[in-house]
């Protein structure tokens, strides 16, 4: 584990804050996002149904497609939209808590979303999403470790 993660990743979240407040109003938690929310929902079910060989399923407001090849998705999964795309392991309710959260910033950002995370850069331990989100619950610290949380928008 990097020393200091805990101080490296409320800076993330200070710098996510700065540049939240640099987005026009508009474009966040707006019909604007909404529709990039919808369009990346739309590509979730067609990368999902094309690629997906498992069971899909609701939980809670994600589509959970699972069966996914691991060169379709990133670390354990990828949430697009309102879905959650993933392999063949057993999905826990803290790893959909944690994807669920991820839902709830497509809903806010929209379309900007993808190029928001990618910004944000690939280390969770840095990325202000992952970091909101729970590193605990998206197994990407122990469980009992304190991680800092974005507020909820």
């Amino acid at each position: 584990m990097t020393p200091h993660w805990q101080d490296r990743a409320i800076r993330a979240i200070t710098r996510g804050e700065r540049l939240d407040r640099m987005i026009p109003g508009f474009l966040l938690d707006s019909p604007i996002s909404w529709l990039g929310y919808a369009y990346g929902t739309v590509v979730g079910f067609v990368w999902g149904g094309l690629l997906s060989r498992g069971r899909v399923q609701r939980r809670g407001r994600l589509w959970v497609f699972t069966g996914m090849p691991s060169w379709a998705f990133g670390r354990g999964g990828v949430c697009v939209g309102a879905c959650f795309l993933t392999g063949d392991h057993v999905i826990s309710d803290r790893v959909i808590a944690h994807e669920s959260v991820h839902e709830r910033q497509w809903r806010r950002y929209g379309i900007l979303m993808p190029f928001l995370y990618a910004f944000a850069g690939r280390n969770p331990l840095t990325n202000r999403f992952e970091i909101a989100a729970g590193l605990e619950d998206g197994n990407y610290v122990p469980r009992g470790r304190e991680t800092p949380r974005l507020p909820k928008p």
